[in-house]
Order: C-alpha cells, then structure tokens, then sequence
C-alpha cells in the first residue's frame, strides 16, 4: 500500500509507475483505491464510473479497468452535497453525514472488492487518500490504515519534497500514527526531488536514524508528464506559464464544481497550444477560444458564471466571433434552458442558459455512463472536414437535451450498437458543443478544431493513443529511484 503525508504527495503516479513496472515483469498487478474524492472520473466499459487515476492505473498495468479498482466514489457538489458512486453505479446525492451512516454497508463493498482482486491477481497495490495522520477522519476511514490492517499489507508512506519541511511531513506522520498502525510501514518515498540527489544524502540518513525505517528511493519530480490529475487541487495553482508567443491561447472556464477536465490534456499537448484555467472575467483576457467544460452543478455553477461577470463577458466575446465550445456541464450551459423539475440537481426549478445555442436540457434522476462510438454528422464550420468521420469518447451525465442543430450521432454505447443524437452547433461553426468526454483525445478532431483557430500544427503527426508513452517514462524514472531490490523484500516478507 502507498499511503501520503499530505495531499498531493504523488501517491497515483507511484502507483501508476509501480503497476507498469510489475506488469513488464510479468507479473498479473492491479490498482486499488478504496474510496476517491473527485469529480474526475472515468468510465470503464461495461459503464461503471471510477476515478480517473484508477483507469490509468489500470491501463500502466495493462488489464481493464473495473468498479472492484474503485469501489467508492465520492463527487463534491453544490450546497456540501455529495454523489455517491458504490461499484461503478449512482446512488444518489447527499450529505458527507449520509455517506457516514451507510459506514458498515459502504465498508463490506470497499472489502468486498478488495478481496476480488486479490483472488485474482498475483499483486493488488492499493493507494491511500491524503493524508494518514488527520486524526480527526479515522473513525470514518475506509481509504488509509483500516484498509492496510484489513489486508495485511506493508505500507510505504510517501513525502513531498517540493513542499518542503519532509522530515516534519514523514516523521510527524509516522509518530502521530498510534502503535499499530505504526507497526504496517515499513519504509519511506521520497518524491518530487528537484536538482543533485547527493544533496539529500544526509537527509535520507537522518530519516532512517529517527525512524528506524528504510528510506526505498528518492524520486526525482518529472516534467510535463501529460497524465490526467486525480482531482482539480492542481487547478488551484497560480498559474506562472504563459505559454509562447504565436501560440493558441484557449480559456478553460475553471467552474467551482468543475469535473473530466483532463479532457483538455490532448489539447494542451499540441506544439503551439496554450491551454489555461481561468476562475475571473479579468483573467479572461482576449484568448482564441473558450471552453466551458463539465461540472458537477450545471445549475449552481451557470449562477456562479454570472456572479463572477464571466457570462456576460463570454457572450460579448461570443457576438465578437471568438469560438466557444461546451463539453457535458458545458454544453448544457450554453443552451437556452435548464429544467431541473424534479430537484435532482439543485433546488432551482429551471434556469436560462447562456443562450448561444437553442438546445432545452431537462434533468431526470437517472445517470448516463458510457464508453461511446459516434459519428459526425454535420458539415457546419469547422466540421466540413469530418462528415462521415468516427470518435470515441464516454458519457458522465445527469439530464437528456433536446433541440438545436446536432452534429454527431452516436453509433455505440459499450457493446451495444444505438442511434442517438448528440450535440449542437451555431451556424457559422463558431459555437458548438456535446455530452461526449474525451473527444479531444481524437486527433481528427482536436486538429480540425484548432486548425480552425489559425492553429499551424505538425502536419498531421499522430500523437500515440492513451497514455503508453508518458507511463513509461514515469516508470523509466521510478525504476532508477527506487530499490526494487528492497521494495521486493518488503512486498515478500507478507
């Protein structure tokens, strides 16, 4: 089990790394984490919805990714509310105290799931959440050390050197820990280390002094990396990268419920795209194009828009012919209506959207969750080039929408062959948006739209489907860093 210090320690992408490097040595490995907090999600193919970092996980470790990897998923939404997500399904919104009283219920799930993976593989390398040491959630623990005691697995507990203060964040931990849960780890990671690892010589000896523990790797922070974040903390970041003169400046609209937005990763990729999130009608600026993407809260985020002036300054952005695109949340938003009669989403009744484009959305109680094959449809704008063209993508969705002008059709969802209309687009092309995720990630798409911007791109040079080539460097990395010799010891000795 790989369990942090803090938040943000890079736990996923250890666990990424380590399910890569097992995976090349033969051995039959899977993820695990037993509860998430985050409206980055994925959809697996048989439609159940995990978080994000589990489906990567699972793809380093080349298997499919299942509900088992995830069991539990919590998506934060307006009001203190929450979505629960029990084995891949929906089971409604409510409060944290909610999820609380289902404890024994939700825990025989998490145990449950926990005990099919390792039945099934020869390795399961769990992932805790946060931190282990906030004594004030340990009753309610169904991520961290209860999880370590139930299984019987050695724990390595991983620092964030890039924070600073790493021997107050490893040792703090460990000695806040009470003494049986002190006894699982056996050993620390440290990570993000930037500059000359001989630097840190003294500080990996004054670790193992004080804690009596090995200290398994130092691993050095890798760049640009390109993997989907587990949850929308790094979005929080100030932002110092301006990107490069002549580049496409795309406005991500960074909503306060926003979800899926590695949807925006394959754009961000491109040579000469420039791709940043921006929370104010100041920091708007005079981008080439803007995305509004999903959300968790269509209703409370479109009030949230307007609070802030980033509607009205959208929609006079939108009559002075910048593009604007809607992904999901975004889509709705972009429409004329939202009806919400049954309360499934906000207390709000109905709502004006933006009204760029004159699709009527209506919220029902049940969930769309697919992986999704379509087609497009439409000639308008910038989609000449791709009538008759297919994408993939998935569905993460409360509501259905009617009206306006589709562009695709949808041709699969999962196994199973449909015919659904999908999306809208203005006229001129210059507005447009649909329900599907990571439709970017199709490179006839991502490259007709940016071309569309004035983007001179690479003539066509075809990026590698998913994520293959960065988890490979990441493992590459980790492999160098860490004593595989000794981590072998620790998994073993179990």
């Amino acid at each position: 089990m790989i369990v942090g210090s803090c938040s943000s320690a890079g736990k996923s992408l250890l666990v990424t790394a380590l399910c890569r490097i097992f995976a090349r040595q033969g051995v039959r490995v899977a993820p695990f984490k037993a509860q998430n907090l985050s409206n980055n999600a994925a959809v697996c193919p048989d439609g159940s919805e995990i978080g994000r970092a589990q489906a990567v996980q699972a793809e380093a470790a080349g298997i499919t990714p299942t509900a088992d990897m995830n069991p539990l998923l919590l998506k934060p939404g307006a009001d203190g509310s929450c979505q629960v997500v029990l084995m891949g399904t929906a089971l409604g919104e409510g409060s944290i105290q909610l999820y609380r009283e289902r404890g024994n219920e939700l825990w025989s799930s998490v145990t449950a799931a926990l005990d099919r993976l390792r039945s099934a593989y020869d390795l399961v390398i769990i992932e805790g959440a946060g931190s282990i040491a906030e004594l004030n959630m340990t009753a309610h623990d169904m991520v961290n050390m209860n999880v370590a005691r139930y299984a019987h697995a050695p724990v390595l507990l991983v620092g964030d050197i890039e924070r600073g203060g790493i021997f107050a964040q490893l040792l703090g931990t460990l000695w806040l820990l009470p003494p049986e849960e002190r006894a699982c780890v056996k050993g620390f990671i440290v990570n993000k280390f930037h500059g000359d690892m001989s630097l840190f010589d003294d500080g990996v000896r004054i670790l193992q002094e004080r804690s009596s523990l090995p200290v398994l790797g130092v691993i050095p922070y890798v760049e640009d990396l390109g993997l989907p974040e587990e949850d929308a903390a790094c979005l929080d970041v100030p932002v110092t990268d301006r990107g490069h003169e002549g580049d496409i400046d795309i406005a991500v609209i960074r909503l306060p419920h926003i979800a899926n937005f590695d949807d925006f990763d394959p754009l961000a990729m491109e040579d000469g795209v420039h791709v940043r999130y921006v929370s104010s009608a100041r920091e708007l600026g005079t981008p080439a194009a803007v995305i509004l993407p999903g959300t968790r809260s269509t209703m409370g985020d479109l009030a949230w828009l307007r609070e802030t002036g980033l509607a009205g300054a959208i929609l006079d952005m939108a009559h002075h012919g910048t593009p604007v695109a809607g992904i999901c949340g975004g889509y709705q938003m972009i429409g004329s209506l939202i009806r919400d009669p049954d309360h499934v989403e906000s207390s709000v009744q109905e709502a004006a959207g933006l009204g760029l484009l004159h699709h009527l959305t209506t919220f029902r109680g049940a969930k769309t969750t697919h992986q999704v094959q379509a087609r497009v449809t439409s000639s308008l704008g910038w989609l000449s080039s791709l009538v008759g063209q297919s994408l993939r993508g998935y569905e993460i969705h409360m509501g259905t929408t009617e009206g306006g002008a589709p562009w695709l059709n949808l041709t699969r969802r999962g196994d199973r062959p449909v015919s659904v209309a999908d999306g809208g687009i203005s006229a001129d092309g210059r507005v447009w948006g649909c329900y599907v995720h990571g439709i970017f990630a199709n490179q006839n798409v991502r490259q007709a739209w940016l071309a569309s911007l004035d983007w001179r791109g690479p003539g066509g040079e075809r990026q590698p489907e998913g994520h293959g080539r960065s988890i490979d460097r990441l493992a590459d990395t980790v492999l160098c860093a860490l004593d595989m010799q000794q981590l072998q010891h620790v998994i073993d000795e179990q």
